[in-house]
Order: C-alpha cells, then structure tokens, then sequence
C-alpha cells in the first residue's frame, strides 16, 4: 500500500511539473495573441479586398494564394497541396408559384448546390413537412412527379424529439420518393436566403433544389391547405473539373516527427457574400495560431501541421482530398489527432469525439482558466457530421476543437447568407478563439502520451452508431458496414 502512495505520489509531481511547464507557455502565447494578433486585421483585409472564397473560381486562388503568402510572410514552413474536383457554381434561376400554373408570380430564391447543370421543371406542390423519412411514409407514393417543399429545420409543434437531418439529407430521402424538385423554407425572419449544398456526396443530384425566405415559405405552406399550388424551377450552373490548394503550415515534431497533430478549417466560403463567419473566424483563427507558434519559437514533440482546406463547402472536397493523398503516401498513421475549427468563436471549453480526453482537456483548461476566468473549462464529447473533421473521424482518427462559444453579433442567422460579412466579427472574441486554441494545441502535441488511438474498423462502427450517425451517413452513401 505503501508503495503505491509514494508511487501516486511521484506521478502527481511529474503531472504537476509537466502541466507547469504547460502553464508557461500558455502565458506566452496569451500575451502575444493579446498584444499581437493579426487575425482581425488580415480578415478584414481578405473580405475587402478578395471577398468571397468560393472553390475554383478565380477569387478562391486568390484566397489561397493570400493565405500562403500570409504564413510565409509570418515565416512558416508552407506549402500547397493541389487536388482536383468536380466543383459547382450557380448561373442563372427563375422559380414561379401559383395556384393558376398559367399565371404564376417569380419569387425570390436561390440554387443550392449541386444541382443539375441544367434544369426545367414544373409540377404540383406537395407539403413534405420537415422532410424526414417519417414524413414520406404515410402517402409515399403522393409525392412521384412533384415538387416537394421541405422546412429547413424542425416545424414547430412537431413531436417531441424530433431530430432534423441536413439539406443534403432531406433532398436526398426526396428523391428517393419520387420528386421532381424541392423547395427549403429557411428558418430565419426577413427573407433571409440560405446556401450550401443539397448533395450528400459533392456530386450533382438528379433534382433542382432551392431555397426560399421563411416568411414566403410559411405562406406558402397556408396556401396549400386550401388551394393546391404549382411551381414551376428553371435554372443553368456550372459543373466541372477545377483546381483547387489546401495550404498547410508545418512545424515538425522534435521527439515524435512521425505522430502528426491536424489544425484544420476551411477557408473557403460560399459566394452570397465574404464567408466572415463560415469560416473566415475559424480559418484566420488557425493562420494567426500558426504565427503565434513561429514567433515564440514554440518547440513540440509532435508535428504540427496547420491546415487550410478549399471545397469544404462543396462536400468536404479538400478534407477529402488531404486523407486521399495521405493514404496514397502511406502516412495516414501519422495523424494522431484532428483539430477542427468551423466557425468557431469564443470557445468556453473543449470538445472531442473521445470521452477518453476528458482528464487530460480539463486539466489543461484549469490552467487556462488561471489565465482567463472567461474560460469555462467546459467540456464535451461527442461526434457529428457536415465538416471537415468528418473525413478523418470516419478514418477512426479522433476528432476535437472549441466547445461553448456563441457566434458574434447575433450572426447565426446569417449562416451561408447574403449577410454573412465582416461587421458580425468581434475582434477580442476572436482573438479567444486564437489564444485559447493555439494552448491546446501545444498542449496536444506536448502531452507524453495521448490515451486514445486510431480506431478499427469494428470499434469505429460501434462509435458512430452510438453516436447516432448510422443514418446519415447511410444516405449519404458513406455506411461501409453490412
């Protein structure tokens, strides 16, 4: 008994001693990202100057371009990784309503990627509801040859616990029953219009999809309930194959060079506006922590590589990509760990895909807190789809990132918006975002030993249907178990 309390005792002095020497370094990079951040000036210089950072059009090279110059200007190690895609844009969309189909009335929309190249529909107008499985069951077959009109969210008075599913996901279970078209009420007051993508591959889907503001989308639901309405969807885009870089900063490893940790976001944007939000917050955040770690000469024993993907919005196409090659190189094992920061603000704690990382999150969020009471020390695990972690959670790579923020300004609505631009960004909560990041990930690649690994193929299974993942991942055609 003995020998175990002095044994206690000692690992507690090493951790101890091990976290102090974590406590220095969290205060350096506090007050360097304090006193020297560039991340909300060199935001505001991109959405000024480049704006939008759409993949494959010539204002994503210049993004790209813009990035790599940025961290070399701050003296990293960085280089591109080219890949191609097939990419997507919008051209041209008329969509008409009314319950007379010989005098219909144009409203306001816009094309959600990736819809056809070209397309030219009319039809009746069907009322899918929140567009879930459940919604289609009772009269599957009302829906073959229309226009189904689907709620972005979940309708209030829905039943309790109801769970919506992405954009992608409800055109997808549309088509399978039959519709020619959908129509996505978005959930946001004053017209708001929303973007993305209503494919769950990155792939064109075979049916047009549009968006439409809450209030036109609402009536238009009152309407149908006494008068049956038509719609009638023509529209032109762009598919093919583009070019596009993800840009990586590397500071190798001094100890372990091989174990990789992955700081990644996306830095491309839809086109509606500048993307400052989704996701300039979160891919200046990562340019400003890999200069943060280049001017305090921060030494770690694991290969840091901070990532900027391109695609993300189109079907995590550079993500995609990065584990492609990686896998083509056979240097997938290396990575250890991935960060993700997709709009993420002014974290209050820590998130991760393994519960495992509790102790060792919360042990280094206590000494953040020692910095700044404004961080919690929250903590969270759990997994969930739709960015750029996605590809290497479903290589079994644990994931994580900040936990508990808010998005500045009241910004959520204008989420893949017209209005998603620069005024919503709070500069000090960005730099939170930055310093409080730039700490963790320093701590990661220090820590002596990380206590989960990379899983296999049966505990990745029992992983993601514990997090109830199964079904979206099997419409997506991403489920690779019988």
């Amino acid at each position: 008994m003995k020998y175990f309390f002095v044994a206690g005792l000692i690992c507690t002095s090493l951790f101890v001693k091990a976290q102090d020497n974590f406590s220095d370094a969290f205060n350096k990079i506090n007050s360097d990202v304090q006193q020297n951040s560039k991340a909300y000036q060199t935001l505001r210089f991109e959405t000024e100057t480049i704006g939008h950072r759409l993949t494959g059009s010539s204002n994503g090279a210049r993004a790209e371009k813009y990035a790599f110059d940025l961290l070399k200007s701050y003296g990293c190690e960085v280089k591109f990784q080219p890949f191609e895609v097939e990419s997507w844009n919008r051209k041209t969309l008329s969509v008409e309503i009314g319950a007379n189909k010989n005098n219909l009335v144009k409203i306001k929309a816009v094309t959600l990627a990736h819809s056809p190249v070209n397309a030219d529909v009319s039809g009746s107008i069907v009322d899918a509801g929140n567009g879930l499985e459940a919604d289609y069951q009772a009269k599957p077959d009302q829906f073959k040859g229309k226009i189904a009109l689907i709620y972005l969210g979940v309708l209030p008075g829905s039943p309790a616990g109801t769970k919506s599913l992405h954009r992608s996901e409800k055109t997808a279970i549309a088509t399978k029953y039959g519709a020619i078209g959908v129509i996505i009420i978005n959930t946001v007051k004053d017209g708001v219009l929303l973007t993305g993508t209503a494919s769950v591959t990155g792939k064109l889907i075979p049916i047009p999809a549009v968006c439409i503001g809450l209030e036109s989308g609402m009536a238009l639901k009152e309407k149908l309930k006494s008068e049956p309405q038509q719609a009638h969807i023509a529209m032109t885009n762009f598919s093919g194959i583009i070019k596009a870089r993800n840009v990586i900063a590397t500071f190798k490893g001094t100890e372990m060079p091989d174990d990789k940790i992955v700081v990644g976001g996306h830095l491309d944007s839809w086109d509606l506006a500048t993307g400052a939000i989704d996701n300039g917050i979160g891919s200046f955040a990562i340019m400003d922590m890999a200069r943060t770690f280049k001017k305090l000469n921060l030494k770690t024993k694991r290969t840091v590589e901070f990532v900027l993907f391109m695609g993300e919005e189109q079907g995590l196409l550079g993500s995609k990509a990065y584990i492609d090659q990686a896998k083509k190189a056979g240097t997938l094992n290396q990575v250890k760990f991935m960060l993700n920061y997709d709009m993420t603000n002014d974290p209050k704690g820590f998130s991760t895909s393994r519960a495992e990382m509790k102790d060792l999150f919360t042990s280094w969020g206590a000494d953040i807190v020692k910095i700044d009471t404004g961080f919690k020390n929250l903590f969270n695990a759990g997994a969930g789809l739709h960015s750029d972690h996605q590809p290497f959670m479903l290589e079994g790579i644990p994931t994580g990132g900040g936990f508990g923020g808010k998005l500045p300004n009241n910004s959520g609505p204008y989420y893949h918006s017209d209005g998603d631009s620069f005024k919503l960004v709070n500069e000090q909560e960005l730099k939170n975002t930055v310093r409080y990041s730039a700490m963790l990930t320093y701590a990661l690649a220090n820590t002596p030993n990380i206590p989960v690994g990379v899983q296999g193929e049966e505990e990745l299974r029992t992983f993601l249907e514990s997090q109830n993942l199964k079904e979206p991942l099997t419409i997506a055609g991403e489920w690779r178990w019988k």
